[in-house]
């Protein structure tokens, strides 16, 4: 099958890009890359120890934010996509351990040696996980420690996800206490609006949560002691204070230096007053250096429109835009040859379809989660491959009903006129698929600028990263600040498109210049 010069070309570039795109992964060993879980305080930690190294490495900290939940963010680490993040003793212990509590941080730095992990810089508080009801049903219902709210099963539980299924968390929390309830599972920053609004009666907290005491809930007592504590420490790559010396030293001069009430405040701050990220970390390491906080600039609570525009607005959507040309580009330079292959055998055709038909099904962080397993890597590689298979099934599918429509005559034409197959392919059957073809593109394109968000979940940036963000703080403005740009770039490539057939049908359209007599 010989494919036009211009397609040839095309593949070149998209390969040259893909390349370039991946070999942007891990920089020079020179930069330190910090990384967060998707929740408040994680991301107020990362900014801490990023700023705190920044002054004693070569180049500017890179900060991932949030990129999930435990899992994620251990396989980040243990791939060498970041170099460290604030992790918690009983997290460590449990779920990645996968044992019961260490005694001591040496017992625990012995485990993870085997895996070219190490455990150190104890931030000095505990953020231990617990379950609150409101403080009125409290009083109500006699609500004391969690043995009490067991005899209460009328209650609805709504627990975040990761807690549902942490090797800590709900299943044997029920079983230790005899909790028989269903948990509905939810978002951990929307929890607290549901239990303000009665939706739910209990919800799982952590125990610096800026919003207990503003929302005015209850924390039950663990009086069967289940939980194990959870102190704040720096779970890092055993390599990073031999590589980078100077910025471990650095990051040494925090431990003890964060205590329970300044991780509470700092919380606040950011989910009651939308105070950026590395601002709080700023004034934070600003105060304990001994000066004086109240002297650095403060930000205002920023409104919608600052949130709207703000300057992460051109970077994310060079990010957006990247992936969702990368990976649509890549689906047409794939599906398109394939579905010519397949063209003229029915049942192969058949198969082949419904394959794509099939990945189209798997639910997007279903299948993020499986590349990164598979890939041992998370960020723009694993993004790209799960916006190429979605993308796809569109642009096959309607290269294949593009050909099957040309009529069987013009086909009989291109061969009474002597064309070779491939000939009549390119001059003949591929012109007359090209709209058909083009909406699959069209498709595949819508397709990938929703699912692009999705990818902020591993580190791939994009719009979605305002998304996962606003979510973590329970932030209505901001999540609608990265959902409209989405929106603003799908509507943008329908007009596009739009414009595209617009001249395809004015060109076939055009009269045939006169010839000269």
């Amino acid at each position: 099958m010989h494919l036009p010069r211009s397609l040839l070309r095309a593949a070149l570039l998209f390969a040259l890009a893909w390349i370039a795109l991946c070999g942007i992964a891990r920089a020079a060993d020179e930069t330190l890359s910090v990384g967060s879980k998707r929740f408040t305080e994680s991301y107020i930690l990362a900014e801490l120890l990023a700023q705190t190294a920044a002054p004693h490495t070569a180049t500017p900290p890179v900060v991932r934010q949030g990129l999930g939940n435990t899992a994620i963010v251990y396989e980040a680490l243990r791939s060498g996509a970041i170099d460290l993040y604030a992790e918690y003793t009983g997290t460590i212990a449990l779920e990645i351990l996968k044992g019961a509590p260490a005694g001591t941080r040496e017992e625990m730095n012995a485990a993870l040696a085997p895996m070219g992990l190490g455990v150190a810089i104890p931030l000095g508080f505990n953020d231990g996980y617990a379950l609150a009801v409101r403080a009125a049903d409290a009083d109500r219902l006699g609500l004391r420690t969690l043995s009490d709210l067991a005899k209460h099963p009328e209650l609805k539980f709504g627990l975040s996800n990761e807690f549902i299924g942490r090797a800590d968390g709900w299943k044997g929390l029920a079983g230790r206490y005899g909790f028989t309830q269903t948990p509905t599972g939810l978002d951990h920053g929307l929890a607290y609006d549901a239990v303000a609004a009665k939706q739910i009666d209990v919800i799982d907290i952590y125990t610096t949560d800026a919003k207990i005491d503003h929302l005015g809930l209850r924390v039950l007592e663990d009086d069967r002691k289940y939980f194990p504590r959870y102190d704040a420490v720096v779970l890092y790559k055993l390599d990073l204070p031999e590589r980078l010396p100077k910025a471990w030293a650095a990051l040494k001069t925090l431990e003890g230096k964060v205590d329970e009430h300044a991780m509470i405040a700092m919380n606040a701050r950011a989910e009651l007053q939308g105070v950026p990220f590395d601002v709080i970390a700023r004034d934070f390491l600003a105060s304990a250096g001994g000066k004086d906080a109240k002297a650095q600039p403060k930000e205002e609570r920023r409104g919608f429109t600052a949130k709207l525009f703000g300057p992460d607005l051109w970077k994310l959507a060079r990010q957006h835009l990247l992936l969702v040309a990368l990976s649509v580009g890549i689906a047409i330079l794939v599906g398109v040859p394939i579905a010519i292959l397949v063209f003229p055998h029915m049942r192969l055709r058949a198969v082949v379809l419904g394959f794509a038909s099939l990945l189209q099904t798997v639910p997007s962080l279903a299948l993020l989660a499986v590349l990164i397993s598979m890939r041992g890597a998370i960020g723009a590689l694993p993004a790209l491959i799960a916006l190429t298979l979605y993308s796809l099934l569109p642009i096959m599918r309607n290269t294949v009903t593009g050909l099957a429509e040309v009529p069987n005559g013009l086909r009989l034409a291109g061969t009474a006129l002597g064309m070779t197959p491939p000939q009549s392919l390119r001059l003949v059957l591929l012109p007359l698929a090209l709209p058909t073809l083009l909406a699959g593109v069209r498709t595949a394109t819508a397709i990938a600028i929703g699912t692009a968000t999705i990818a902020a979940f591993i580190g791939a940036g994009g719009f979605g990263e305002r998304i996962v963000t606003g979510l973590a703080l329970n932030d209505r403005e901001l999540l609608v600040a990265g959902a409209l740009p989405a929106a603003a770039l799908a509507l943008l490539s329908e007009g596009v498109f739009e414009l595209v057939e617009y001249l395809m049908r004015r060109r076939r359209r055009a009269p045939p210049s006169s010839m000269p007599t």
